[in-house]
């Protein structure tokens, strides 16, 4: 997965932005346009977007809707538009964050370091008697160790992370397994079943991991 996707149809604003980043020790994918943005993050998905309103293809405000439909990647919204109300809907759509062109670099890479610093501060995450103790990858049932793998810990703390949000299958195979990987795809539902069989008081009518037919999973 990369760590930051810029959607920036200015070419020499992308292509600058994406140097500085770069040179922070991020990894960036880059589009100049809305329709090539949607696919880039449908096929390899980002950790935080930096993402302008005013797109060639689909909007800012269409890809960001599209991307809260999936998880709670963080967003930053770009724009040169004024409007408080511009401002207010980018929030209420889920926004984490909005800043004005033209806009310094170095604040913008401040407010990536702080999304990204607020995230890693997370040390655990519990939801009634499952706890994810993320310091010592660990996944805890009744205050009990459970036996899980490694691939195990990971899948369920992306479930986690996005909790109440409908994660497509092949976006969670390339964020846990990686988008070269050479397991296939039935993998991600074996490992669907363990963690069930591990967390569900009764695996085979699930509360927790919910299969949303023909898209994904969901944690509830």
């Amino acid at each position: 997965m990369t760590d930051i996707l810029i959607v920036e149809d200015n070419t020499e604003l992308r292509e600058v932005l994406t140097d500085f980043l770069r040179n922070e020790g991020y990894t960036v994918s880059s589009a100049g346009d809305g329709d090539k943005a949607l696919a880039l993050y449908e096929r390899y998905g980002a950790r935080l977007l930096v993402l302008d309103i005013m797109l060639p293809g689909a909007s800012g405000m269409t890809i960001l809707n599209k991307v809260r439909e999936q998880s709670n990647t963080p967003v930053i919204m770009v724009s040169a538009k004024l409007a408080k109300d511009d401002k207010l809907n980018a929030i209420i759509s889920g926004a984490d964050d909005y800043i004005e062109k033209p806009y310094d670099i170095d604040i913008l890479i401040a407010k990536i370091k702080g999304i990204f610093k607020r995230r890693l501060a997370v040390d655990e995450l519990t939801d009634d008697n499952i706890k994810l103790d993320i310091a010592h990858e660990q996944i805890l049932k009744d205050g009990k160790v459970i036996d899980a793998t490694a691939k195990e810990f990971e899948l369920l703390k992306l479930l986690m992370e996005n909790k109440g949000q409908t994660l497509l299958k092949h976006y969670i195979f390339d964020t846990v397994w990686g988008s070269d990987s050479e397991s296939e795809s039935q993998t991600l539902t074996v490992h669907i079943r363990w963690l069930r069989e591990k967390l569900e008081d009764d695996p085979q009518n699930p509360k927790k991991i919910i299969t949303v037919w023909g898209k994904g999973y969901r944690y509830e």
